[in-house]
Formats: C-alpha cells, structure tokens, sequence
C-alpha cells in the first residue's frame, strides 16, 4: 500500500512531494507501533479525498506495476540482504545507520563521484553533449548481477601443476591412494568438455560444475552455466558428479547419459542432447519408465551413445565424488564451481547461480590474467585441447600465489647526453636505475639517498634525466638535505657523536627563509631549542652560525576502527592508551573519515581499550590486527618496538540493548581521565576550583609560527585578559610554537593567572598534504576542530594572533548559535574603495553563496557538541579532500573551506561589530569595534607592525607590558645562573 501511494503521488505531482508525504504518513505511527495499510488509508483519504483510495491501494492497482519492477530488478541482480543503498549503481548497506550517518557517507560518495567525473572531464571522455547514465553504464566494472561469493577476495585454487598418474578414472581403488595434487590431475586429464561450437580454438576460461544430477538443483545449475555459454566464445563446461547416495546404475541416468553423449559425441550434438536431457519432462519421462534412447536428438551416434551408456558403470561416478571430498572438501550433494582452477563453493541452500553469475565470473577471469595467457599460448601453436588445459592450469598456479611488484628491465634507446653513469667496483654488485626529473621534489629526496646507498653497497648507477619539455615557472623553491649517514661515527675519545645533522653551505643571503622538518609519518618531532627565528631567517642580518636543534618526543600509534554492526566507522567513539597501573595516558577521538585515530606512544608495552563510560557502555572490541595480543584477550597490548608507523584495525560492535542508543548523550556523564592526549596535550598551569566549573572557562584557542606573530599572539592573549573577569583558558597548537615562546608561555601564566595547553595532532597520512607552512596552519585552523579538543569542551573561540580584543569574549561564547555549528563574521562592505578587491561578490562566489554573506575567518566561535553532533569535521575533510587535489582551489583554505561548504555546515552570521578590519570596514564604524583585526591589505601592503601601532593605540602599552614581563624574567634568570655558580665554586671542606 505504501509504495502504490508513493507512485500515485509521484506520478500526480512530483517525487519529492511523494517523498515529504513518506515521511509524514510514518510520523503518524506511534512509537513502538509498526505501519499498517490503515495508516496509508487515512492519509491518503485526508489528502486526497477526491480520489478512489480503493483502486489506487488495491491488489489489482496501476500504481502496482513499479514495485513489481522494483522486486524483479531486486533479484535479478542478487543486491542481497536488504536494506540496501545503490549510489551510481555501487551498493552499500545502510542497515542500522542514523540520518547523520548516512548523511555522511553520501556526502562522502559524492566528494569521491565529483573527482571521477572531474577526471573524465579532463582526459575528455566525458563531455557535456552526452549522457552521464551512458557513460557510467560504459564502465568496465558494470555487471548485470552481484555475486559475494564470486566477489569475495578470500579465494581457494587447485593445485593442477602435476603430471597425470593414472590413465583411467574408472580405476577407483587406485585413484584414491592418491594425494590431492595427483587427484587433480587425474580429473583435469581425463575430463571432456561442452562448448558452443565444434572449432579449434583455445578457450581462455574452463568451468567444472559440481553437482548431484538426479537432482533439480544440480540441472539448474549445469541449465545456467550452458545458457552464458552459448553467447560466450571464452568458455568450456566440465561435468563432476558429487551424489549424495552412493552411486547405482539405477539412481544414476542422467550423470552415465551425460557422460555417454560427451565421450561418444561431438560437441554440438553433445550440447543439445544434454539441453534435452537435464529438461525436467525428460526428467519425468525417464522417471516414469521411459527409454533413454527416445530423447535422442538428430545427428546422434545413436549405436556408439547406446553401447557407452549400457557399459560406462558408475566407477568413474565414484571417482568424482572422492575427488569432491577429499579436495574440493565438499560434502556429499553439495555443489560448487570450479573456474580455472578456482573454488567456488560457498553456495547458500536455495540460493541460484544464475546465467548472470557466470557472466561476472567469466569477466573477473578474462580481466585477471586468462586472456593475457591464452595470448602467449597461442603463439605455441599447440591444439585446442592442449592449449585450453594450460591456459586453466597456468592461471590457477599463477592466481594462487602472493602478489608482488614485477620486475622490469629498463632500457633507454639514446643514453649518452641525459644519463649519469656511476661504474661498480670489482666483484658482485647491485645494478640501481633511477629516472627522475632533476627540479622536482621527488629528486631532491632520492638523490642523498641514491648517495648513501652508494656509499654502503656496490652497484652499478644510472641515473636518467626524465625533464619537462616546458616550465612556465622554477618548481623548486627549496633546498633540501637529507639526514642520513651511511654508518655510526665515532669521536676521537670513541664516543659516538651527537648524531646525524643537516648541514646548509653557501646559502644566498638575500631571500627570507623558513626552516621546516621533515618527518617520517609516525614521528612527532618538536624543536628544542634554536636562537632565532626559524620561521623568518634573512642570513644578512645573522652573525654566525644558524643552529636548530629537534628532538623526537613520540612515536605514533594509528588505527582505523570499523563498527561491524552497521559496516561503517563508529562516530566518535574513544579510545584510551596507558599501562596496567596508569590506563589513561593518552586518549583520542575516532573519525568518520576512515575510521581514522591516533595516539601518541614511546617504546614499550601500551594497552588499549575503548574508554570507560559511554564508550565501554556502548561497545566492545570484536577483533583487531596488527596488535601483539589475540582476540580473545582481556586487553588489547601494543608493543611500540620500531621506528616505523604502526597502523592497527580495530573492529568493534554494539552491546546487546546498546543498538539503537546513540551514544553521544550528554558529555557530562563521561569519566573525563587524564586530558594529557594526542589531542590534548597539558603543558600548563591549571587551577583547581575552574577544573570543576568547565562551563565558567573561557576557552580560546589560536595558532602562531614565528617570533614576529608570537609578540602578536602574547598581546592578543592581553587583550583577552583586559576585558573578562571570566577564568581563561588558551589553547594553542604546539607544532609549531617556538623554543622561546614555550619557555615564555609558562611564566606568563603565572603572572597573569590563565591556564593554556598545548595541542597536537599530527596530520594524517590519507589525507591530501600541504607542503606550505602557512597553508598547514590555515589548514589546522579548520580540519581537526573535532579531535584537537577534548569533549569536556563545550565551546571555544578561535582568534587570530594579529588581533586585539576589546570586550569581553564571554559575552560571544555565551551567543546562540540557533543551531549551527559556528558562527563567523562577515566581511565588512562599508569601506567602499575596496570594492575592486572584493573577489566574493562575483564569479564563483557569487553564485555559490546565493545571495550570503562570505564570512572571514580570523574570529569564530565553535559548539564542539553540536559540531561533532553533525559530523561537521568529517564533512569538511571530505570536502577539503576533493577540492585540495586541484592547486588552484582553496586559496584561502581556512576561509575558502567553510563558505564552500556553507548549505552543508551552516554557519551563524555575528554581528558585524565583532570583527573590524581597516581593510575592509569604514573608519567610521570602529568605535563600535569588539575586536581589531589586522588583515592585510591588498592595496597598500603595509607590514603588519607598522599598521598595529598606527591603527591601534592600546597595542603599544600591551606590547611594553609584555617587554617588562620579559625583562623581568631574563633579570631572573641571570640572577639564578649567578647564585648556582656562586654555590658551585664556594670552598668545600671535609668534615667527619
């Protein structure tokens, strides 16, 4: 009744109108009530009460045909269980998924479609006079019917690579003293076989059906495999009997007929007196008396098939169901099917194999590796018979074995102007071919390497400059050093050094320059300590010697983590990792991207577990790999015992009761632990009494690299103080602070009395790099708002460290959001002669925005609750994922991301007052000012600095303020240096 209703209301006015009218009929039943055909039959009576209600919801309706053709087109193409999904033709299972979660995944399958048709578009295979429908049915991977069984990537082959040690399969006694391997090649030797025509050719796929034939099941199955075969050049059909009762000439007559017509007749014959045989009225005929040879067909050898028929015996029928139990591991009456060597027995009772399914079968074989070895055999020129045995045989042995990378010999036609040649040393030696483009990235990281190995091994080099033809501009912006020495080294004394180092010589004085480190994956590497600036190096104006010293401070642990309940990744379960006596060391936040977490760790033993409270209420660990602990243990046990990245797969599942519970109510009854994580990392002051009034704290979080915007960021942080009563709390990024910043932050602390943590969160691997610092930062800003803090944080405030705050903040942490997730103020339109610069007031963003505001990113307040609520992280990192690849998207990443994704996250407009900028605002409005930015401006370009002083008036007494604080702490801490050598160098004396 339900989907009659919905296709007369979709034919009358529109599917979404049929849709909203879905959802209002189930809002009409009650909880813990089911629909009926009642609810159906009132709502359309109120809506439609011109209309006979009977005839469109009876049995014999119109409106019925639709959800026929949706219940054939079901099985037809074997979706399996429902509910299912179908995006583009792919199907997910969306059983169990919330509104949220499903949401999510769509959105996510779209990000992915956008880059496939952005790809197509590109190469030119799609354009815009053609159907996409088309082009997407054109694809290599569509199939007409889905088949878990033949899709499984858990796959079993036959051993088909010995040589035949009996030459009559009739000879049972012998046949099983056998092994499994000699079994096999005693059934692959002696087996005859139908095909579509009688020609010589090579068939590039053998299938064997396994099946009892006396039963109906088994002369489907053999019925569907000849059906494919008959439109197919690429197939030949094997028959084995597997019976369930022992085998007699009396329950035997189809198998023994079969085998008669394929040993006396030739193919074509052959094939259409099976077809006639395995038809249920034959099937019948026979039952009921009837002769075999009444169902002979024209052309038959009707003497040769009557004398094979009357003496084949049924030993051979033995033979085969021996080999089915002792190799294919069947057990009597099952069926299976065998291609090219590959098991295929799996098979549900009830379930069909349809004309379909070989179909799929035959496709996954060709694509593999059968048509590239029937190529090669052709060319032996060997018969038929032959050469389709090894085309089954050699793509069993080579479909069973482990997948490696090929070797390949690289031969260049002209290689005496743009190769390098390094000649080995006497003696064995490794030949290395590198090809590369010698101004690329890629090259300035693999030729130190290629130096070293040079130095370490003997080999043979040949390095190929693989160049392009045209540059529009010097890719290479960088110089690069790799830090890797080819053995220990020791000192005089013979002691080991230090340790390796990068070493920059003869560098040009005049460019401004930024050190950055690079880092293998699963390190967390921090600067320790460094006299300048490394964000701002101008060497003309450095004496000496620019030193920076890194110190590894942990290793990371990642993991993706998958809900086995509903197939997708948990939302925003939580994982803890400690030790036996301390559980909670580290604590982190799954993804919806991927299932994606991490953990900071250090060598040793770690345990891990799902953390207590809601977590632990909701879930349990089910399996997980790469751990050093089975299943079944009480706890799961990392042992960080290497350098390299360790990635587990953790599978949880829903606790019985727990399956419909969203597990994301309310924060407070969480068992908050130790915030100390990889996405809150303490390093600060804390206090008490405000640890205990989290909702009275007012959290704000901001990110600086480089001493010049770390003197902005410590007069920011002023600013705040200034103006609230309210307990502060300042969280900022800790990747890429500097050593004096991390000295200067604690002491700050004390005299002002706010609290500050360091966060960290390493940017994940999946997910497409930036390889500008400031872009990494922008993109800090935005993607991670999710994971970097912990939950017990209701809301935070993002403010630039070029700002100054002149009102209390609290008043905008306590602001309504009405329900978005953050709230961003606009661009300020009222100074006029700025129009020019205002790029979002055409072309894209214009038309993208519809009409709303584009807002700036320098201040924003965020409800993490209703944030992680809407998934709103993972949506930005899907996003983000699919517009970076293209290097000319996302200019302004930090603000670019959110306005680009303003229909899916929506964000709150704050009033205009919150944020002013000279660039952008009229004079005129300031005074109303709650907060001065200093964004640049793209007319004057007048340095920051200067602008600060000149714009501000305050911002030279706070930035005095803080030069008195730094005075006062170098005094200090001279005058302690002083005290500790007065005390190291006063006399000493010895005493009894």
């Amino acid at each position: 009744a339900l989907l009659r209703a919905f296709n007369f209301i979709g034919e009358d006015s529109e599917l979404s109108h049929a849709f909203s009218s879905i959802v209002a009929i189930y809002n009409q039943v009650q909880v813990g009530e089911s629909l009926t055909a009642d609810n159906v039959i009132s709502f359309m009576k109120k809506k439609y009460p011109r209309v006979d209600v009977e005839n469109i919801l009876g049995v014999d309706s119109e409106f019925d045909d639709q959800r026929m053709a949706g219940a054939s087109f079901y099985e037809t193409t074997g979706l399996g269980a429902l509910p299912q999904g179908l995006f583009n033709g792919i199907p997910f299972n969306i059983d169990g998924l919330g509104s949220d979660e499903l949401e999510t995944i769509i959105l996510q399958k779209i990000m992915d479609a956008a880059g496939f048709f952005q790809k197509a578009v590109f190469m030119g295979q799609l354009s815009e006079y053609m159907d996409v429908v088309d082009y997407l049915m054109d694809q290599p991977n569509v199939v007409l019917r889905i088949n878990p069984v033949i899709l499984n990537i858990e796959r079993k082959y036959l051993d088909l690579t010995s040589k035949t040690a009996l030459s009559d399969w009739n000879d049972f006694t012998t046949y099983s003293f056998l092994d499994s391997r000699d079994k096999s090649a005693v059934i692959a030797d002696q087996m005859k076989y139908l095909t579509r025509k009688d020609e010589d050719v090579i068939y590039a796929v053998t299938i064997w059906i396994v099946a009892d034939f006396e039963k109906l099941s088994g002369r489907r199955l053999l019925f569907n495999a000849m059906k494919q075969m008959k439109v197919s050049s690429n197939i030949r059909i094997g028959i084995i009997n597997n019976y369930k009762a022992e085998a007699t000439e009396d329950n035997t007559t189809i198998a023994r007929a079969i085998w008669a017509a394929l040993l006396t007749q030739n193919g074509n014959i052959a094939r259409n007196f099976i077809t006639k045989l395995i038809n249920e009225g034959t099937v019948k005929a026979l039952a009921s008396g009837a002769k075999i040879l009444e169902f002979v067909v024209k052309g038959m050898d009707n003497d040769a098939f009557e004398k094979k028929y009357n003496t084949i015996g049924v030993d051979f029928l033995r033979t085969h169901r021996l080999f089915c139990q002792d190799v294919l591991k069947l057990l009597p009456g099952q069926v299976a099917v065998v291609s090219n060597g590959r098991v295929l027995d799996a098979f549900m009772e009830g379930v069909e194999f349809h004309p379909e399914d070989f179909n799929l079968l035959e496709r996954i074989s060709l694509s593999t590796s059968a048509e590239k070895i029937k190529a090669h055999i052709k060319q032996m020129g060997v018969d038929s018979k032959s050469g389709s045995d090894l085309t089954m045989k050699v793509d069993a042995l080579l479909s069973s074995m482990s997948k490696v990378e090929s070797r390949r010999d690289v031969k260049f036609l002209h290689d005496q102007l743009s190769v390098i040649k390094i000649q080995p040393q006497d003696g064995v030696f490794y030949e290395v071919v590198a090809i590369l483009d010698p101004i690329s990235r890629e090259a300035q990281r693999i030729v130190p390497l290629l130096m070293v190995l040079h130095q370490v091994i003997n080999m043979k080099l040949k390095v190929f400059m693989n160049c392009r033809s045209k540059l529009s501009e010097m890719p290479l912006k960088s110089f690069y050093r790799f830090v890797l020495e080819p053995e220990l080294v020791f000192t005089a004394d013979n002691k080991l050094t230090a340790g390796p180092m990068a070493k920059f010589l003869e560098m040009p004085e005049i460019p401004l320059f930024t050190l950055n480190i690079i880092t293998p994956e699963s390190w967390l590497v921090e600067s320790l300590h460094s006299p300048i600036d490394l964000d701002n190096i101008h060497f003309e104006e450095v004496e000496g010697i620019v030193s920076a010293e890194y110190e590894l401070e942990y290793l990371l642990l990642e993991g993706h983590c998958l809900d086995v309940t509903v197939g997708q990744p948990p939302k925003e379960l939580q994982f803890t990792l400690g030790m036996k006596h301390h559980p909670v060391m580290m604590d982190t936040i799954v993804m919806a991207n991927l299932g994606y977490f991490q953990l900071k760790a250090n060598p040793g033993a770690w345990l891990l577990r799902l953390r207590k409270g809601r977590s632990s209420d909701s879930y349990h660990i089910l399996t997980h790999e790469g751990t050093d602990s089975s299943d079944d243990a009480d706890d799961v046990v990392v042992v960080m015992n290497s350098f390299k990245s360790k990635i587990l797969k953790v599978q949880v599942q829903k606790r019985p009761g727990k399956i419909n519970e969203d597990h994301l109510r309310d924060e407070g009854s969480e068992d908050k632990g130790i915030w100390k994580s990889i996405t809150s990392f303490a390093e600060g002051f804390r206090s008490e009494q405000t640890e205990n009034k989290k909702d009275d704290v007012l959290h704000i979080f901001s990110v600086a690299s480089g001493h010049l915007y770390e003197r902005f960021l410590r007069i920011m942080m002023l600013s705040v103080l200034k103006h609230t009563k309210s307990t502060v709390k300042f969280w900022f990024l800790k990747n890429y602070l500097s050593p004096t910043f991390k000295e200067f932050i604690p002491e700050m602390a004390n005299e002002y009395g706010f609290q500050y943590e360091l966060v960290q969160y390493k940017w994940p691997r999946w997910l497409h790099q930036q390889t500008e610092k400031q872009r990494i930062i922008w993109g800090y800003k935005i993607l991670f708002l999710d994971v970097l803090f912990p939950l017990a944080v209701n809301k935070i405030i993002f403010v630039d460290a070029d700002q100054i705050v002149r009102t209390d903040l609290k008043e905008l942490l306590d602001l309504d959001l009405d329900g978005a997730p953050y709230g961003y103020t606009p661009f300020c339109d009222s100074r006029k002669e700025m129009d020019g610069y205002r790029f979002w007031n055409s072309g894209y963003w214009a038309s993208h925005l519809g009409g709303r505001k584009y807002h700036i990113s320098a201040l924003y307040v965020v409800d993490l609750k209703r944030f992680r609520k809407l998934a709103a992280g993972d949506r930005l990192r899907g996003q983000y994922q699919a517009l970076s690849q293209d290097p000319n998207s996302l200019s302004n990443l930090d603000q670019d991301l959110p306005n680009n994704m303003i229909h899916q996250v929506a964000i709150k407009s704050l009033p205009q007052e919150w944020l002013w900028c000279e660039t952008w605002c009229s004079d005129e409005t300031k005074e109303m000012a709650k907060t001065i930015d200093l964004c640049n401006n793209p007319k004057t370009k007048e340095p920051k600095l200067k602008a600060a002083m000149r714009i501000v008036p305050e911002w030279n007494d706070y930035d005095n303020e803080i030069k008195e604080l730094s005075k006062r702490m170098e005094e200090q801490k001279k005058d302690s240096h002083t005290k500790a050598n007065l005390q190291s160098s006063a006399p000493k004396r010895d005493e009894l």
